[in-house]
């Protein structure tokens, strides 16, 4: 459906507000910087950031919806006798091959990691993320499994899963804080992701494979 005028407004409005916010945030930190003088330097109101951005840290985090559904999305659009673990990944050595910012591979990407290293409360939205992320691969599990509720083998294999996403991206961040070279950190953590799989159990490499015959879900 194409978007309309109003939504585009709405949308760009948003952007300009948290794009102005991530900028102070950057040149002074989180904790320096109130909404409203977000407000006043993107010329809108403090009832406007807060009708977008229900929380100061929702300013930060502005595409943390894209974040805590992604591995889920990874595993409903896994291939034709592809396991939920091998989608996984398959789609992050694919992001780390492409230097890909989603991934934190992009230069400046040091300036928003120091933002959350000092600051407690980015810190504690950075861990209730990581939270969801692994409670909607769980569900995601769950529903192309059909595990019953009371089965725990999909909150392991979720916990399993979403511990290689969590420790390949902290070491990206870790190595971007260095200020080193996007593409020379993608190089090493391709090595890092071989010794991780190869950490993982035959169990979890072969969980929730997808059947013949069984086309995968949109990926969204």
């Amino acid at each position: 459906m194409a978007e309309g005028l109003r939504e585009r407004k709405k949308r760009q409005t948003r952007q300009y507000i948290s794009d102005v916010a991530t900028g102070l945030f950057v040149e002074r930190g989180f904790d320096a910087v109130t909404v409203a003088e977000i407000a006043d330097a993107a010329n809108v109101s403090v009832n406007t950031v807060y009708n977008y951005f229900p929380a100061k840290e929702d300013l930060f985090f502005d595409r943390s919806a894209g974040m805590v559904d992604r591995l889920a999305r990874w595993v409903r659009g896994r291939r034709e006798g592809e396991s939920a673990a091998v989608a996984v990944l398959r789609e992050l050595r694919e992001e780390i091959e492409a230097v890909s910012p989603r991934v934190g591979l992009l230069a400046g990407y040091a300036d928003f990691m120091r933002v959350i290293e000092e600051a407690p409360t980015l810190r504690s939205r950075l861990w209730a993320l990581a939270q969801e992320v692994e409670a909607n691969l769980e569900q995601a599990l769950r529903e192309e499994t059909g595990a019953a509720g009371d089965d725990e083998l999909p909150r392991l294999m979720a916990g399993q899963i979403s511990w290689v996403y969590g420790t390949v991206v902290r070491v990206i961040g870790r190595e971007m804080l260095k200020r080193r070279a996007p593409a020379e950190v993608s190089r090493e953590v391709l090595a890092l992701l071989d010794d991780v799989e190869a950490l993982l159990s035959e169990r979890v490499l072969a969980y929730a494979v997808r059947g013949q015959g069984e086309g995968p879900s949109p990926k969204g």
